[in-house]
């Protein structure tokens, strides 16, 4: 595995085992397939409604907990009151701290949570903080005028929607990124795709490692998510080749430049999610 050291020095593996849309019924075997399979690095978030079944995977690994990297995300209901809602994440995840708390979206007072992050990350409940959905100006902002930046931005990246100028200024601000939804959620039949399909067949790979590799060439994370042991195993294999400069300029070919899963820049996505109601949070 490689690792991505944070503005504090702290360790992230490069590869994590995301549990978005995965039922809470099936969680616990998933993050349990996941961590046999080698995953050391598990994302969730207080509104995928599944911190209690990765807590119960955690418990039941065998693994012990410094091995294991945890991200969980605030919801932006809870913003006003982020620590009461980061020590339920703690109860329900059964662990005295949490390696990676995010901020899950742009809106609302952004500023009172951050606040209870910063205050949390002090008193070593949390070991690193960060920011999910955040433009680089928004990342800015909200490092500049608190005094304290943000040390992870997960945002959307895949061969469908690159963000390179993005990247770098990100990347510039010493803010390491993380890519949710690497494989673009499967569309426009991503996996079948001519273009990633020829590359995977040229280093006998899939289209997944392909994606994954060209992802940790940029110094990127990916999360990546199956429910599929064999998966697992396959989406970990990427560390005994490279893509070459002919590959990368084909995949450059594959950005539409803008996001076809979630518009964080359209209003409308903005009035749905003030409007979406997560119970039991």
């Amino acid at each position: 595995m490689q690792y991505i050291q944070l503005s504090d020095n702290q360790q992230i593996p490069m590869l994590g085992f995301g549990v978005f849309q995965i039922a809470p019924e099936h969680t616990e075997q998933a993050v349990l397939d996941a961590i046999k399979a080698g995953y050391r690095h598990i994302d969730t978030a207080q509104a995928y409604l599944n911190e209690k079944e990765v807590g119960q995977a955690i418990a039941k690994s065998g693994i012990d907990r410094k091995e294991l990297f945890i991200t969980t995300k605030v919801w932006l209901t809870n913003y006003l009151d982020a620590r009461a809602s980061i020590e339920r994440s703690l109860a329900k995840l059964g662990t005295d701290y949490i390696d990676l708390v995010l901020l899950h979206q742009p809106f609302n007072d952004t500023f009172a949570a951050w606040r209870d992050l910063i205050a949390l990350k002090t008193e070593g409940k949390i070991r690193a903080i960060g920011v999910s959905n955040f433009t680089p100006s928004e990342v800015a902002s909200l490092g500049l005028y608190s005094k304290v930046m943000p040390q992870v931005n997960q945002i959307e990246v895949n061969p469908f929607h690159q963000r390179p100028e993005q990247i770098a200024q990100l990347q510039e601000m010493g803010v390491a990124v993380q890519a949710w939804a690497p494989f673009a959620e499967g569309m426009d039949d991503i996996f079948n795709h001519p273009v990633l399909k020829g590359i995977a067949d040229k280093y006998h790979k899939t289209t997944a490692q392909v994606i994954e590799r060209w992802l940790i060439e940029q110094n990127i994370i990916v999360l990546a998510k199956s429910s599929r042991a064999e998966r697992m195993v396959e989406n970990l294999n990427i560390f005994d080749f490279s893509l070459n400069e002919e590959d990368k300029k084909h995949i450059r070919t594959l950005d539409l430049g803008q996001s076809h899963i979630f518009r964080h820049d359209d209003p409308k996505a903005v009035a749905f999610l003030a409007n979406y109601e997560v119970h039991g949070i």
